[in-house]
């Protein structure tokens, strides 16, 4: 029999499950920034924003987001989590303005014998008392089974009639959370069928976990035994190995299921970044569709092959997500790589040139160095013995910092042959420095680009004089494409200035 719908609904858990990241705690603001992006960009069905009565805080958090969605006529898309505690969560919701609360229950005998030390005829008469109370409060309820997963497994009786007793009640949804992250595709099956045969009209809605790593897999498998909603969280954000990721799964049910969800998947890496910046959790580079790595051809047969017929494109192209293939440089870079590059930078060499090019990238990278794209002019004008046509040079920064003293930087740089200097204070030397350069830029009319990120690598080992590279991303108006630059130093600062030395002469030769 098949289950599977044509369309499914997205509930977003980014804000409440998400939140229960170690070390995440989003600010009212950032609350409200991603919960506007997830609704009108993005286009999720519907988010979770909060659990009910943690804080203060997280109350006045709740009103603001429902302030603004109600202006926006976005009321019924948004939820918070709420539990089984005599109506206060329902009191709560009364002072927030949330029309839909989904009920935390007890999916499995064992979490409420041993943590609600309950039976199951006082915890369902619990539950009934608190639905009711919301439903004629004008509230919708949907309701969750916690640790289902373990619940269908090991006390199926006790799920199923749990289920039963909420046929007679007025709810929704019916959310089956994979609490611990423990199910296989062909478990997470079992689970659901067993509920669909007995109640083939019941909404259901699967909520996973990827501790095991099967949590995409665990979705496909839900949505094609017949749940028409998955929950889901941007880059994955979520308690131990996190929840269901949003890029992957929406991804693969597109591609491999031809389930449609409405999300506008030109959006998802956006998503992915806006989050990254505001919990602080960066996402690994070979990440699935969001990495930075994810669309870049290492090997120069790749290379060679893309130019030729696009033979190493898999159908998760960049264009679906507003991103760009590109092809990196390095000792496994071939011609196809470089004339690429040099074509993307509007740079047209000889081909004996194009030959010194290739083999200095390669030689830097048998010496472990990084070489981007950005790196090519610089490289062009040493082999030419032309470094003079670098127009901005940094002659010296000497930066003062320290315990108890405002940094402070001195910056003497050279521009198209001409000197300039200015001092800058700030929030730390580099920061200073920007300050000073700043007012460099202004007097001979250089505009910055705005700095999206900045990160620092340092190698694992310890070593106190190890090289640091710092990855700086800018970016530039009225283009999508942002610019990376990267410098190499023993100090941090100094690797920071260089990635900005560079990008200066990349944007204003």
């Amino acid at each position: 029999m098949n289950r599977m719908q044509d369309s499914i609904q997205v509930l977003d858990v980014t804000l409440r499950d998400g939140e229960q990241t170690q070390g995440v705690s989003f600010s009212s603001e950032e609350k409200m920034n991603i919960a506007k992006f997830l609704l009108q960009k993005l286009n999720v069905h519907r988010v979770e924003i909060a659990s009910a009565r943690v804080s203060r805080g997280e109350l006045e958090s709740v009103r603001k987001i429902m302030d603004w969605a109600a202006g926006e006529n976005l009321t019924d898309r948004i939820e918070i989590l709420g539990f089984v505690d005599s109506g206060k969560t329902v009191d709560w919701m009364k002072e927030t303005g949330v029309r839909t609360l989904n009920l935390l229950t007890k999916g499995s005998l064992l979490h409420l014998e041993k943590q609600l030390r309950k039976s199951p005829a006082e915890h369902f008469k619990e539950v009934s008392e608190v639905i009711q109370l919301a439903t004629k409060q004008g509230f919708r309820v949907n309701v969750y089974l916690e640790d289902w997963s373990n619940g269908f497994r090991n006390s199926s009786g006790y799920v199923l009639d749990l289920v039963g007793h909420l046929q007679k009640e007025p709810i929704q949804y019916l959310f089956l959370p994979d609490t611990l992250g423990v199910l296989s595709p062909d478990e997470t099956r079992v689970g659901i069928d067993s509920i669909l045969q007995r109640y083939p009209e019941q909404h259901l809605e699967f909520h996973g976990h990827n501790d095991y790593d099967l949590a995409v897999a665990n979705c496909l498998v839900a949505v094609q035994s017949g749940a028409k909603g998955i929950h889901v969280s941007v880059n994955g954000l979520g308690e131990r190995a996190g929840n269901s990721p949003l890029e992957a799964v929406i991804t693969a049910l597109h591609d491999k299921l031809g389930v449609k969800t409405g999300i506008v998947e030109k959006e998802i890496t956006n998503a992915s970044r806006l989050v990254e910046v505001f919990s602080g959790k960066r996402i690994s580079a070979n990440r699935p569709i969001v990495g930075e790595d994810v669309f870049t051809q290492t090997a120069g047969i790749h290379a060679d092959g893309d130019k030729k017929a696009n033979l190493y494109a898999n159908p998760i192209l960049p264009e679906r997500f507003g991103r760009t293939r590109s092809y990196a440089l390095g000792k496994l870079a071939g011609k196809a790589s470089l004339t690429e590059n040099l074509k993307r930078q509007g740079l047209v060499l000889s081909p004996e040139m194009e030959k010194k090019v290739l083999d200095r990238i390669i030689e830097l990278g048998d010496q472990s160095k990084i070489v981007t794209p950005e790196d090519i002019p610089f490289i062009i004008a040493d082999i030419s013995g032309k470094s003079e046509s670098i127009s901005f040079k940094i002659i010296t920064c000497i930066v003062e910092s320290g315990l108890g003293a405002t940094p402070s930087a001195k910056l003497h740089i050279q521009y198209k042959g001409k000197d300039y200097s200015a001092d800058g204070s700030g929030d730390g030397g580099y920061d200073a420095f920007m300050k000073a350069l700043r007012k460099i830029n202004k007097e001979i009319g250089i505009e910055m680009p705005s700095l999206e990120d900045y990160e620092v690598r340092i190698p694992p080992g310890g070593r106190t004089d190890a090289l640091v590279e710092a990855v700086i991303t800018w970016k530039r108006k009225d283009d999508p494409i942002p610019l990376r630059t990267i410098g190499v130093d023993s100090d941090q600062v100094v690797a920071a200035m260089k990635a900005t030395e560079k990008m200066i002469n990349l944007i204003f030769p």
